[in-house]
């Protein structure tokens, strides 16, 4: 039975801007029965479950039992207009990084002493300064890790990577499609930098002294839990954005309350005019189809409303006067331009209004038609 038939017809009677928990769970119950199904498939031939696993990235090396859910948004404009080297974080109430024993990386400003000595403080939770295997500044970075191959060893050393904001639109760069091809190990920008009160900002502290400022060890340790909790959005040019909400271990009412909380945070926070420019919200697995948990009633953006601007005829005939002999002009009786054309224009506008009108009600009825048949139950 085909995996899109699990999915039940989305109710009427919600809301046109909001997802509908009931539809969410019914996806999420669906996509992960369909995941444990195939992994219990290729089990049962002899073959391993890492192959499952998502694509994302080149590094062999990268090997992740777990198999990610995305949550894929699609617009019906532009996100933006160019890529952002810093990606930002989403909350979501279950973390992916479940795994206690994954190494974390740490990349920050120099001099990293200041950090070491943050995470070797007693105040830091030892829990998390144990995970910690690996605290490297920008310079070292720079002067270890410059060939490929050096690159390939540092990312399949540690599963986690987090970097101190302040650098992290330059990491791109000095790391390489090694760590940004894909988005598994890509870093995850933390703030160490201490808050400054009001009489320092007034103060004109040295450049690189703020820079080398690192935050008390109690407020490292939270920026470090947060990112944990959180999963990092990376925008560039197009329609789409994709990121991972959740992982095959988890239930359907886990996967559902992660998926409406990062598409809720995802619409807020990057997607301009909101859930009007929203086009589709859908969640699958690496090899599955998507499945819908949101569609708009209405694909295409509204046109503004604006005058037409009128051209030359397409005869190729100038719309300005007609010079006759004794220099006098005299305009045409079917130019375009001019008082002359009077309530002509206006009714030719009308009627193209009102055309426009009648195609956009014939596409949303097709359009309703074709969501019909699609989301029709067993």
């Amino acid at each position: 039975m085909a995996l899109t038939t699990h999915v039940s017809q989305l109710d009427k009677t919600q809301t046109p801007y909001k997802i509908d928990p009931d539809q969410t769970l019914r996806a999420s119950q669906a996509l992960l029965k369909h995941v444990k199904a195939e992994v219990q498939k290729l089990q049962e031939s002899g073959q391993k479950k890492n192959l499952l696993a998502a694509g994302d990235s080149d590094d062999e090396d990268e090997a992740d039992d777990a198999q990610p859910i995305w949550l894929n948004l699609a617009t019906k404009q532009y996100l933006t207009d160019k890529h952002r080297l810093k990606p930002s974080k989403i909350p979501v109430p279950h973390s992916l990084n479940t795994n206690e024993n994954a190494t974390i990386c740490l990349i920050t400003t120099d001099p990293q002493r200041a950090v070491k000595n943050a995470v070797a403080d007693p105040a830091f939770p030892s829990a998390l300064s144990t995970r910690i295997t690996r605290i490297i500044g920008l310079s070292k970075l720079l002067a270890r890790y410059k060939s490929f191959e050096q690159r390939r060893q540092l990312v399949s050393e540690h599963d986690i990577f987090l970097a101190d904001d302040r650098i992290i639109s330059r990491l791109p760069k000095l790391l390489g499609k090694v760590f940004y091809k894909g988005t598994a190990k890509r870093p995850i920008p933390i703030n160490l930098a201490p808050k400054e009160s009001n009489k320092e900002k007034s103060k004109k502290i040295p450049k690189e002294e703020r820079q080398a400022a690192v935050a008390s060890p109690a407020v490292v340790a939270k920026e470090i839990e947060k990112a944990l909790a959180c999963v990092p959005v990376t925008l560039s040019p197009g329609y789409n954005i994709a990121v991972r909400v959740g992982l095959d271990s988890f239930t359907p009412e886990q996967l559902r309350e992660n998926a409406t909380a990062a598409a809720g945070a995802i619409i807020e926070k990057h997607v301009v005019s909101g859930w009007k420019n929203v086009k589709s919200i859908h969640i699958k697995s690496p090899t599955s189809v998507a499945l819908p948990v949101w569609l708009a009633e209405d694909l295409w953006s509204e046109k503004p409303k604006a005058a037409l601007v009128e051209t030359a005829g397409v005869d190729g005939a100038s719309p300005d006067a007609e010079t006759e002999p004794g220099n006098k002009r005299k305009r045409k009786v079917n130019a375009t331009r001019g008082p002359q054309i009077g309530e002509r224009k206006k009714a030719r506008l009308a009627e193209e209004r009102a055309k426009e009108k009648e195609d956009a009600a014939a596409r949303k009825a097709r359009l309703s038609a074709q969501k019909a048949s699609a989301f029709q139950a067993d």
